[in-house]
């Protein structure tokens, strides 16, 4: 292969389609991906509230001629919704995947894991649970997972648990008192939906105030890192606002804090992500790689969630850029980059 790509997710299908559109030839395309189901997207996140306007997410898929989103047979739930408005992410899953069919019929797509990387005779070496390929180029579109504190006592739901209703119910009582660290989209996402259970009682713990984005002009203030959508409304209402009668909040600095977290049978951690620690960057965990252009290694490239876009905004606040125009816009302007290293 000349280039393979591996991970399904989001960043893993822009770099798949931005690799076509940029003249590689799609037989020299890998693709690998143990399920092809739109990533820990499809999988895990789907029915939670996105912070992120339709209409960017329209700009994802008609910017990319080699998905060919013209083409689909139906229009999508998503492009009935308000292109201003924000949207479960589960009407983003679906055409994800309807690209993810399309893109598969045109490169080598294998359903597989991979297990291990090696740099071999000038390319890399991938190790599958069936063989193995070499590629000159690697694209690394691994995904991240939950951070996660283990403080003593409270019993951990995890927060993909957390952020599916149906899965959220069968995972509580009503005597349960739940400890929520964090103050971000995702830890504002998990107290209201808490608070809609018959939960006894919530305690928020938190490190740093609420923040919320500001859209400026041709910019937005905090965007990768303050609230929008229903998160921001809802907080504004409840966090700025009269706090539920069920709802604590507290500094984890707080000398309170470990007699208020011995109260709590249940605890969530929705503290932000971290990147996925696969037996394939066993030999390359410590690399780090260049945040502006996803360099890590020679033929090696990072995209995605995992190894977001570091981007000064116009008052100099550093802030990694994560979202499906941003993995796309992100690859708009490291592909060419990646193209001439490999080639260097």
């Amino acid at each position: 292969m000349e280039w393979t790509v591996i991970g399904g997710g989001p960043a893993g299908i822009a770099a798949v389609g931005k690799l076509i559109d940029a003249g590689v030839d799609p037989a020299k395309i890998g693709w690998i991906d143990p399920h092809f189901q739109v990533g820990d997207l499809g999988k895990k996140w789907s029915q939670v509230p996105g912070n992120t306007k339709v209409e960017l997410f329209n700009r994802y898929f008609e910017h990319c001629q080699a998905f060919a989103f013209k083409s689909r047979p139906k229009k999508f739930k998503m492009e009935e919704i308000d292109p201003n408005e924000t949207c479960l992410l589960q009407y983003v899953v679906e055409p994800l995947q309807w690209v993810t069919d399309h893109l598969r019929k045109k490169v080598h797509a294998k359903e597989e894991m991979a297990l291990e990387l090696f740099l071999e005779k000038g390319g890399w070496e991938i190790k599958l649970q069936k063989g193995s390929i070499f590629s000159k180029n690697v694209i690394l579109a691994i995904g991240s997972d939950p951070k996660a504190l283990f403080h003593p006592g409270p019993e951990t739901i995890g927060l993909e648990v957390a952020l599916d209703p149906n899965k959220l119910q069968k995972a509580i009582q009503s005597n349960d008192t739940v400890a929520v660290f964090g103050s971000s989209h995702s830890a504002v996402l998990v107290l209201a939906k808490l608070l809609e259970t018959p939960v006894k009682k919530v305690i928020n713990f938190y490190r740093s105030p609420i923040r919320y984005a500001v859209h400026l002009k041709d910019w937005i203030l905090y965007d990768d890192t303050g609230l929008k959508g229903f998160t921001a409304q809802w907080s504004k209402k409840y966090l700025d606002g009269e706090l539920p009668p069920r709802l604590e909040r507290m500094l984890a600095n707080d000398p309170a804090f470990e007699e208020s977290l011995s109260t709590c049978t249940k605890a969530i951690y929705a503290v932000g992500f971290e990147r996925r620690k696969l037996p394939i960057l066993k030999q390359y965990e410590h690399l780090h790689y260049d945040d502006k252009t996803g360099i890590i290694a020679p033929g090696l490239f990072g995209i995605g969630i995992a190894f977001p876009r570091g981007k000064f905004s116009p008052l100099g606040h550093l802030e990694y850029s994560v979202g499906l125009w941003k993995f796309m816009d992100q690859l708009n302007l490291m592909l060419p980059f990646w193209q001439k290293y490999a080639n260097a």
